[in-house]
């Protein structure tokens, strides 16, 4: 017999609510805040993006920040520019379909959208009602969550948490559908409900024995993805890829990147690597929610990441940089997360 939805939610901490994974470890944050003296240490984490990342800050603020040998080829546009404009934008970088759209605002892959054709991105044009980003799709089969952070005035940082993304696919048996094959996976059976509307008839094609469909390109957790502890790649090799790639962004100093890259051996080269975007102060450890782990030890390496967090901030601090006031948090949150509005400082 089958496990229902709900029992099986709650029965893998991957699958938990964010609030309910978090509320167990709110006391060690409190004891962190009155170490730091202030509510909003993290705020200072890092001093060249908004809220040092915490949320709401502008990815496209935030690459603009990286060396660009390590970007896709993307175009920012805004309601008021012209659509046509932002066509020959796309055609002058040489950006061809298919493309990753994405808000400029946004959290945990919500309406990141591959789009096939033009006709695709008009629609998602029509229907955004933000900035958003266009950004070239990189085929790369390797995509990776890298933690990496480095104290105040050192010019050494390290790499603490490397997650490999599994994207969420069936495998065909010559006679099941699509939908059929999904309900025999817990992981995709969350999933059926999205992906029937956004598939339609697709659902009911069956594939061959053996065939491979790829579900959904997005590697978001909350989208199928299987995230995989692979810190065993991290060695000094790594850390020095990174540091490279850090230490010129101007007040960065805790974050993770999420990035594809050609090969494992091209990662500890620090060649074809294409980083997709870099996520602030509210960085998880991606490896915590990889299947195989317990929630002992995702809470123990969540909170030695948390340490690292307010060993950087307190760093920060006694260089001169303030953190904002918590009430200016819960106002920010407010209006970004509760009235979807860019957080303007």
């Amino acid at each position: 017999m089958r496990t229902p939805l709900f029992i099986a939610k709650f029965s893998r901490y991957e699958y938990w609510p964010w609030w309910l994974f978090y509320l167990p470890v709110l006391p060690y944050w409190l004891y962190l805040a009155i170490k730091s003296k202030s509510l909003a240490y993290f705020t200072v984490a890092n001093p060249g993006i908004e809220l040092g990342g915490f949320y709401g800050e502008s990815k496209t603020e935030i690459l603009d920040l990286i060396d660009k040998k390590y970007l896709p080829k993307a175009v920012s546009v805004d309601n008021s520019i012209d659509f046509g404009y932002v066509l020959d934008q796309m055609k002058g970088l040489g950006l061809i379909y298919p493309v990753i759209a994405k808000p400029d605002v946004g959290e945990r892959g919500n309406q990141v959208t591959l789009i096939h054709n033009q006709q695709e991105l008009i629609l998602y044009n029509v229907k955004s009602k933000s900035k958003y980003i266009i950004q070239e799709y990189i085929d790369y089969t390797i995509e990776l969550g890298v933690l990496y952070s480095r104290m105040p005035n050192s010019q050494k940082g390290k790499v603490s948490s490397i997650t490999l993304k599994e994207f969420l696919n069936v495998i065909g048996d010559g006679k099941s559908t699509i939908k059929v094959l999904m309900q025999k996976s817990l992981r995709a059976r969350f999933q059926i409900e999205r992906l029937s509307i956004e598939l339609g008839d697709k659902m009911n094609i069956v594939l061959k024995e053996g065939e491979v469909k790829l579900l959904e390109p997005i590697g978001n957790h909350c989208r199928g993805t299987k995230f995989i502890d692979n810190n065993f790649l991290i060695n000094e090799k790594l850390n020095n890829v990174f540091d490279k790639i850090c230490i010129p962004i101007s007040g960065f100093y805790y974050g993770r990147f999420d990035l594809k890259v050609k090969s494992i051996e091209d990662l500890y080269k620090g060649e074809n690597i294409r980083i997709m975007e870099l996520n602030g102060a509210s960085s998880e450890p991606g490896h915590i929610y990889d299947p195989s782990s317990t929630l002992n030890k995702a809470y123990k390496d969540l909170l030695s990441h948390w340490k690292r967090l307010a060993d950087i901030s307190k760093g920060n601090m006694k260089l001169g940089f303030k953190p904002v006031s918590f009430l200016l948090i819960i106002k920010s949150y407010w209006r970004f997360v509760v009235l979807k509005k860019k957080i303007y400082l």
